[in-house]
Order: C-alpha cells, then structure tokens, then sequence
C-alpha cells in the first residue's frame, strides 16, 4: 500500500500542516503542503486539502508518502468551455456532466484544468501543480456551475468564502421516491473502509456535514429537489440523500441506479426508458453565489439545466400528463 503513515492527534493544534511538520521527521513544511494539497492526506477517513484545517484533538490522521516529488506537467488542451463569466480576476462556468475537473488517480488530459490552462494563461497557482485556479470541484457526473481564480490573491478570498460559509451553493437533484416537502439532513460523513472512493454516514466518525432541500416538482416515483449544502464535503449530496432513502436517480455509487424493492412494475418500465434519456446521476449545480475578490460586489450565476436532465424531466410530465 506504498509508505503510509497514520497518526492520532493527542491534542487541538491549529493546523494540519504544523501538525504533520511535528510528527513526519525528515519531510519539510513545502513537502508536508505539497501532500496535504495533492489530495494525499486525510483526517478521519476524508480527504483534506487545506493546510490550514483545525484539530480539535482525536482525530486519525492518514498520510501518504509515496507520492512522487515532482509530477509530470500539465499538457494544455483545446477543450471547449462555456463561459458564463469572466474578469481579471475569476472565471465563472457551466461544467458539461463526464468532464473530470482536475488531473488525479491515473487521469492526467481530458479535464477542466487541461481546458483551462489551453485558453488562459494566468490561472491561480495557490493550490497544486495540477489544480490551477481550482476552488472548489464538482464530481465528473454533476454538471452545473463553478468559479475559477486567475489570481492568487481571488483564490485566498474564494476559499476563505467556501470556508467561512460564506458561498451560497444551489442545486438541482432528481430522486426516487416522494420526501417531505422540505427538510435539513445533519450527518457526519466518513470514507467508508470497505470502497475507499465512497463515503457513508456516521455517528461517532467523520466530519459535521449539513443539507437542507425542498421539493419543487413531484412526479409519480420521483421528485425534483433543490439542495443547498451548507458544508462542502465530498459526495455531500448524494450521500445525504442516498441515506434519507432518496437517492439521486442514476446515482451508480449509492443507490440511484436500481429502483426500490417492490417498486410497482409501471415505474419500473418508466425508470428504464428515464435511465435511456439521462445517463448519469441526476445531479446539477444551478446557482453559485459569492462575493468578488476585488471589488467586493455580490454576484449571482446559474447555469441552465443541461439537454439530458431537462428531457428527464419532460419525460416524467409527460408521464404526468397521460
């Protein structure tokens, strides 16, 4: 499993790098930086990113150190990008659902980043080599809306806004079943043991993650959501949902792809030709709104629902209908 180090912080140190600089002999503070950013530390069982994260003492640390030094360079890429917006300072844009973000296990061309650095010059370079301008991601199946820093000085504001709370994040989901018109999910989520790229609730574990959604459109088996996570975790969302017993339609990774148990046979025949006009879970970001870096407007973006989830939905009123 390569040279991995685990580690049970003893007390609350302010940040995770000065922690690691504490407890990995011979690693510098750079290096120790360099894995926290690539992705290659995590705290209770999820991936950590910041440098700065807080301990509050308890907490299982897993480092891996095998991660080469150097790593190879960042082939530009004519990709094609909608722009919903763009200054000197951030690039805001609607990202297709089965583009990756950024370069990782084993994917190095075809991403965001790859596109990005092809059609920019100057992106941010306060996160990794293979993340620049990178704030925050959207998995590979969700589409929607994203903001990109060209400077350093907006990616310090960004993640300071992601950070503090400061984002207001919207987005779209269609699920199997019928929830409560409206709802908040308060579930710690952790990296579950057993298939390390899903995550799962948990009582004692994790990290504090919190979903709140209403319902905006029923169909017949299925409802449209709109979800406002209120933390940023990975796979949020769809966790939270998959365990209030909804889960995202289309959502291999939890539960969204095989219809209930004892599912009537009518809305078995509808989830199939559904799962021929959407290929993918039924997830997109819709509104994105955050304060700009420099001139410290609040701007608000959405990104419109992509072909394959609007003909979902047509799809269901059309069911409706008949």
């Amino acid at each position: 499993m390569g040279n991995i180090a685990r580690f049970t912080v003893d007390a609350p140190w302010a940040r995770l790098d000065h922690f690691l600089v504490a407890r990995l002999e011979g690693l510098s503070r750079t290096r120790i930086q360099h894995l926290i950013k690539t992705g290659l530390v995590q705290v209770d069982g999820e991936t950590v990113r910041k440098v700065r994260e807080p301990l509050s003492g308890g907490e299982r640390i897993q480092v891996d150190q095998s991660f080469p030094e150097e790593i190879d360079h960042l082939e530009p890429e004519d990709i094609p990008l909608n722009i919903i917006y763009e200054d000197d300072q951030i690039i805001v844009l609607d990202k297709p659902a089965g583009l990756v973000t950024h370069p990782g296990s084993g994917v190095r061309r075809g991403t965001l980043v790859n596109g990005l650095i092809g059609r920019y010059r100057h992106l941010s370079e306060r996160n990794s080599r293979l993340r620049p301008g990178i704030v925050h991601r959207l998995d590979k199946g969700t589409s929607g809306v994203m903001v990109v820093a060209r400077t350093d000085a907006a990616h310090l504001s960004l993640a300071r806004q992601f950070e503090r709370r400061k984002v207001q994040k919207t987005y779209l989901a269609l699920v199997w079943g019928s929830p409560p018109d409206i709802g908040t999910v308060d579930a710690n989520l952790v990296r579950d043991p057993n298939n390390r790229v899903v995550f799962k609730t948990s009582k004692v574990q994790g990290r504090p993650s919190v979903t709140a959604y209403k319902a905006v459109e029923r169909f017949h088996g299925f409802t449209l959501l709109e979800v406002r996570p209120r933390t940023g975790r990975t796979h949020q969302i769809r966790v939270h949902l998959a365990y209030l017993g909804y889960p995202i339609f289309g959502d291999a990774q939890y539960r969204g792809t095989r219809a209930p148990a004892n599912i009537a046979p009518e809305l078995q025949e509808l989830a199939g030709r559904l799962g021929q006009v959407i290929k993918r879970q039924a997830l997109h970001a819709l509104g994105l709104v955050f304060t700009h870096p420099v001139s410290d407007e609040r701007m608000t973006f959405q990104a419109p629902l992509p072909d394959d989830f609007r003909a979902a939905l047509e799809l269901l009123r059309r069911e409706a209908r008949a």
